[in-house]
């Protein structure tokens, strides 16, 4: 082979080590890949016992929860009322004339019998003396006509006066006589007229703003009173009740007096403590309600009347039984329930039956026992067997509501 072939073969093989390089390099790349997934797919295949071994566990929901306990329990019933005055009284006039005096300060507290306001008097204190002057003249007349018939009945007998003049004798006494009740009868008139000139407290009690200033005119028709006065010791408490109420209250009643106790508006501070009177003798149909009044002492005179107050009447007392918050009570699809923690602190759910409430507390009559742990705040996150962590909460029922 001479020097030019053997060039030629030398050229021609560095050109086919060319054209391998890219091969090759492709092949160890795919090696490669191929290791890898394979080594994935078996570290993936040996990991999955591990896991399936150790499921994931559930984060624990936090809730409040107290105890469910016995003990004895009030029954309320609790009504909005209207706080009335044992009297209220328009102080009017009862005859017309010139209001001349108004002898109370707005607001002041009189006794019965006091003088509250003067009408001028001296119309009616004219029509008296003439009354009275009319009775006497009544009176001298019937003197003189009885004098008459005793010498009639003295000439009558010796024929000196008929039977007829003697007989319109008597009739003239007696007419005189009758003359005289009508003129006592005109007399106590005119001093009763005379009388409500000096206007007097009806009963004790406590005065409002003056309506009427003196000067005025005043006549016994008039609709505006001079003023009111309020008895409000003892007051009055009117309220209303739902009519599912009514036999309740009525068994109480059969029972003995029962406790009515005024709260604010708010229905949070106590203002007086009373016992209730009556019960209305009809229901309202409109509101089906039924209304009550209570009478409290008053003696502070923490009750104002027309002020809005609570009733709060007690029922009665249940001795030992079973309570819990009312906030552990839920409505379900099924009816009521309670969420309950187990032993493990897992939340399950338990059906559970009601009696009444008391403030934040509610009777359980069954479905749980003395003892049992109940979810009061938190519910609306659980599940069935979830996990819970449970955060500190004043208890409701240890502390009576």
């Amino acid at each position: 082979m001479n020097g030019d072939q053997t060039q030629m073969l030398v050229e021609n093989g560095d050109g086919a080590s060319r054209r391998w390089r890219p091969l090759a390099l492709l092949a160890v790349c795919l090696a490669v890949l191929g290791a890898g997934g394979a080594f994935y797919v078996l570290s993936g295949r040996m990991s999955e016992p591990s896991r399936a071994a150790a499921p994931a566990r559930r984060a624990a929901v936090p809730v409040s929860v107290d105890t469910a306990v016995r003990r004895d329990l009030p029954v309320y019933v609790t009504g909005l009322g209207t706080v009335q005055g044992w009297f209220t009284v328009g102080i009017h006039s009862q005859v017309d004339g010139k209001l001349q005096e108004v002898l109370f300060n707005e607001g002041q507290r009189v006794m019965k019998g006091d003088v509250l306001a003067k009408i001028d008097p001296r119309l009616f204190q004219a029509a008296l003396d003439q009354a009275k002057a009319r009775k006497a003249q009544d009176q001298a007349m019937l003197i003189a006509a009885e004098k008459d018939l005793a010498r009639d009945k003295m000439l009558v007998t010796r024929n000196a006066v008929t039977e007829q003049a003697l007989d319109q004798q008597i009739a003239k006494v007696d007419q005189l006589k009758a003359s005289l009740d009508a003129d006592d009868a005109a007399i106590e008139t005119s001093q009763t007229q005379l009388d409500y000139t000096t206007i007097l407290a009806p009963s004790d009690g406590r005065m409002s703003v003056r309506l009427v200033d003196p000067g005025n005119v005043v006549h016994a028709s008039d609709n505006i009173s001079i003023a009111t006065l309020v008895l409000s010791q003892p007051a009055a408490v009117l309220f209303t009740l739902p009519v599912r109420y009514l036999d309740d209250v009525r068994d109480a009643m059969a029972r003995g007096e029962l406790e009515v106790t005024a709260f604010d508006h708010d229905n949070e501070r106590p203002l007086s403590a009373g016992k209730l009177m009556t019960i209305d003798n009809q229901i309202d149909q409109a509101t089906a309600s039924f209304r009550l009044k209570a009478v409290f002492a008053n003696q502070d005179e923490r009750l104002w009347p027309g002020q809005f107050v609570n009733a709060r009447l007690l029922l009665e007392t249940r001795s030992n039984v079973l309570v819990v918050p009312s906030t552990a009570v839920q409505r379900g699809p099924n009816g009521l329930l309670a969420w309950t923690i187990t032993a493990d602190s897992t939340a399950v759910t338990r059906r559970i039956e009601v009696g009444p409430t008391t403030g934040n507390l509610t009777i359980v009559t069954s479905g749980l026992s003395e003892g049992d742990r109940v979810v009061t705040d938190g519910q609306y996150k659980l599940q069935a067997n979830v996990p819970v962590s449970i955060t500190p909460s004043p208890s409701v029922t240890a502390s009576g509501g």
